[in-house]
C-alpha cells in the first residue's frame, strides 16, 4: 500500500500533544475528542487482556518534543493486520479516551493516516513524565481488599491467604510470596534481614494481617498475577498469622482444558487440572542461560477431553515430585508454550495441589476411575526432532523477514519468536563454520588441543583423544521480501549439508589445503537454492559497541509440498478481509 510521502516541513505535529493527553483528567474529557496529529515512532504487541479475547497493539508516537505511549482500541485493529500503518507514519487522532484515569494510559478510539515522513521529525525526549501516584506507606487502620490496594489508601490491614513462595539469592537475599484475599491477588517481596525474618514466619496456605506494607506499582516483568499494585515488606511493616480464617476463600482457579490449549495464545498463563498419567524420572540439565545445573522431570496429564499434554517441573519441586499416576493434580500460573505442539512449564511462582478438595477434583477422579483409564488420549505435546523447539511449523507465527524487521522483533532485549520460510543464498565460510566440542552429554564446550595431542575442555576438566565437531554456520538467506542473516548451529547444519561436522571436517582434512577448501566450497554450493521453513529466535545483541537484532534458528524443517498446499488451499477458503 503507497502513502503520500511527506517532509518535516509539510508536517505540524501537535505541539505539547504528549503532555495534554498524559495529564487528561475526568474534569477535562473534552480534550479526549479534539484532534492530535502525531508521528508513529514504534508498534508492538501488547499482551490480551484475557483468555480468547483479539490481539492488542501498543504505540509509541512523538510530538516532536516528547514520548507518550498508548494502545491502540480493538476495533481498529484492521490498521495493524492490514499493514495500514507503516513505521513513521504521521496520523491524527481524532478520538481518544482514558482506560485507567490514575495511570493515563491512553486509548486510541479513532485515527487517520495522513502519509509517511521518512526521518524522525524533532529530537523527542523520552516518556512525558505520568501522572501515575507515587508509592506510599500504609498503617494498619483498616482493612483493604488486595484487589483495591492503591496508594490513595490512607492506610490498611489486609487479611490474606498465602498461596507461593519463591526465593532467589543470585542478586542479594529476597523472596516473593502470593497473597489472596476474597477480592484478588497480590504479589509481596522482603529483601535481605526482612527476608530472612519473614520467610519463617508466613507459611503456605496459612492466613495473616499484614499491615505498613509499602505499596508500589507493579513490576509485571516479573509478576504474573493481575494486579496492578505489589507489597513491599519492610522493617516496621507487621505480620500476625490470623488464626480464625474462615472468612478467606481457598485458592480460586480459573481452569481451561487440555483440548483447548491449541486456541490459547502462546506463552499465556493458564490454570489446569488434570489427572497425572505418567510421571518421568528426574533428570538434571545444564543450564547455558543460568551457568548450573538444573532438574527437571516432566509429566504427563489427561482429561475429560481426551487430551495428553507434558507439563515439566523444575528444581526442588521436580526433585520432590511423588505422586503416583492417577492423582489428580491441581496447577495455577503455569506457562503456555510451542515446544513439540503445545506444553506446559511450571514458573517460580506457580503452585501445585494434589487432589484438592474441590468439585473439579472430585469429577476428574470419578471420570478416571470410570473411563479414563481405557481412553485413547490425543496429544498436544509431540516430541522433537533435530534443532529443537516444536515439532510442527507455526503458520500462526509467521512472518516474512521485511515484516519481521519492521516489527522490530527481539529489539526490546528479551527473546521473541516468530517463523519464517527462507531460501538459503549463502554460507559463509570464514573458517570457523565448524568448532572442536566436548564430548560429555550436555556439555558441548570447545576444547583446545594441547601439546601432548589431547584435547582439553576447561568445563569439565576432561582431556579426550577425539572431540567431537560442531557446525556454526551464518546463513544468509531471504524470501519475497528481503534478505537477512540467520545463525544455525549443528542440527541446522546437519540438515542443510546432510552431513555431520566430523564428517566435513574430515573431507576437508584428508586432502590438501587448497583442495580441502575447495571442497568445503562446493558442498556449501549445493545448499544455496534449498528453501526451508524455520522457527527463529530473536534477539538484541551488541557487537563491536553497535546493537543488532540477531536472528537464531531454533528449529528448521524442509518443506512438506503437500502440507504447504493444503495450507494454501485453506488461505483461498478463508476470509480475505
Amino acid at each position: 500500500m503507497s502513502y503520500l510521502e511527506l517532509s518535516p516541513s509539510d508536517v505540524n505535529l501537535t505541539q505539547n500533544g504528549c503532555s495534554t493527553l498524559q495529564a487528561v483528567t475526568s474534569e477535562q474529557d473534552a480534550l479526549l475528542t479534539q484532534p492530535y496529529t502525531f508521528q508513529v515512532l514504534s508498534l508492538k504487541s501488547a499482551p490480551a487482556t484475557g483468555q480468547d479475547q483479539p490481539a492488542r497493539y501498543r504505540l509509541i508516537v512523538s510530538d516532536g518534543q516528547h514520548l507518550l505511549q498508548c494502545l491502540l482500541d480493538t476495533t481498529l485493529n484492521h490498521f495493524i493486520e492490514e499493514n495500514k500503518l507503516p513505521k513513521n507514519a504521521i496520523v491524527k487522532f481524532t478520538q481518544t479516551t482514558i482506560a485507567n484515569k490514575d495511570k493515563a494510559v491512553v486509548i486510541i478510539m479513532a485515527m487517520e493516516v495522513l502519509g509517511v515522513c521518512p526521518e524522525r521529525i524533532g529530537e523527542p525526549s523520552k516518556s512525558v513524565a505520568s501522572s501515575t501516584p507515587q508509592p506510599t506507606e500504609a498503617s494498619s487502620s483498616n482493612r483493604t481488599a488486595a484487589a483495591s490496594n492503591n496508594s490513595s489508601k490512607e492506610g490498611y490491614c489486609i487479611s490474606h491467604r498465602s498461596t507461593h513462595f519463591s526465593t532467589n539469592r543470585s542478586s542479594g537475599k529476597f523472596f516473593t510470596v502470593n497473597l489472596m484475599d476474597e477480592s484478588s491477588e497480590i504479589r509481596a517481596t522482603a529483601w535481605n534481614e526482612v527476608a530472612d525474618k519473614l520467610h519463617e514466619i508466613l507459611q503456605v496456605d496459612k492466613a495473616y494481617y499484614i499491615s505498613k506494607a509499602r505499596v508500589n506499582l507493579a513490576k509485571k516483568k516479573f509478576s504474573t498475577l493481575a494486579n496492578d499494585y505489589e507489597l513491599g515488606l519492610e522493617s516496621h511493616t507487621v505480620v500476625e498469622e490470623c488464626t480464625d480464617a474462615k472468612e478467606i476463600p481457598q485458592i480460586q482457579y480459573n481452569f481451561v482444558t487440555l483440548g483447548q490449549l491449541e486456541s490459547i495464545p502462546k506463552d499465556s498463563i493458564i490454570d489446569v487440572i488434570a489427572v497425572l498419567q505418567e510421571a518421568d524420572e528426574a533428570k538434571t540439565i545444564e543450564s547455558q542461560k543460568l551457568n548450573k545445573p538444573l532438574t527437571k522431570r516432566e509429566l504427563t496429564l489427561v482429561d475429560q477431553s481426551a487430551t495428553s499434554v507434558r507439563l515439566t517441573l523444575w528444581g526442588q519441586e521436580a526433585e520432590n515430585f511423588s505422586a503416583p499416576p492417577g492423582t489428580v493434580l491441581a496447577f495455577k500460573s503455569v506457562k503456555l508454550g510451542d515446544f513439540g505442539g503445545r506444553s506446559l512449564s511450571a514458573l517460580s511462582s506457580s503452585l501445585m495441589s494434589l487432589d484438592p478438595q474441590i468439585t473439579e477434583s472430585f469429577m476428574l477422579a470419578g471420570w478416571f476411575k470410570d473411563q479414563g483409564q481405557s481412553t485413547a488420549f490425543k496429544p498436544q505435546t509431540s516430541s522433537s526432532g533435530p534443532g529443537g523447539g516444536p515439532a510442527t511449523f507455526n503458520r500462526k507465527e509467521y512472518r516474512a523477514i521485511l515484516s519481521a524487521k519492521e516489527a522490530e522483533i527481539g529489539a526490546e532485549g528479551k527473546d521473541e519468536f516468530f517463523t519464517s520460510r527462507a531460501s538459503i543464498m549463502h554460507i559463509k565460510d570464514n573458517g570457523t563454520t565448524m568448532y572442536p566440542a566436548c564430548t560429555k552429554q550436555g556439555c558441548n564446550r570447545k576444547v583446545v588441543e594441547t601439546t601432548n595431542n589431547k584435547w582439553e575442555c576447561a568445563k569439565c576438566t576432561v582431556k579426550l583423544d577425539e572431540p567431537q565437531w560442531r557446525f556454526v554456520l551464518p546463513l544468509a538467506v531471504a524470501d519475497y521480501s528481503g534478505q537477512a542473516w540467520f545463525q544455525g548451529f549443528n542440527d541446522v547444519g546437519e540438515k542443510v549439508l546432510g552431513m555431520t561436522a566430523n564428517e566435513l571436517h574430515r573431507i576437508k582434512t584428508e586432502k590438501s589445503e587448497e583442495e580441502g577448501e575447495e571442497a568445503c566450497k562446493a558442498i556449501f554450493g549445493r545448499a544455496n537454492g534449498q528453501t526451508f521453513n524455520f522457527s527463529i529466535r530473536a534477539k538484541l545483541d551488541s557487537y563491536n559497541g553497535t546493537q543488532r537484532t540477531r536472528y537464531g534458528i531454533s528449529r528448521i524443517w524442509s518443506l512438506d509440498y503437500h502440507e504447504e498446499a493444503i495450507s494454501l488451499r485453506d488461505r483461498l477458503r478463508g476470509s480475505w478481509n
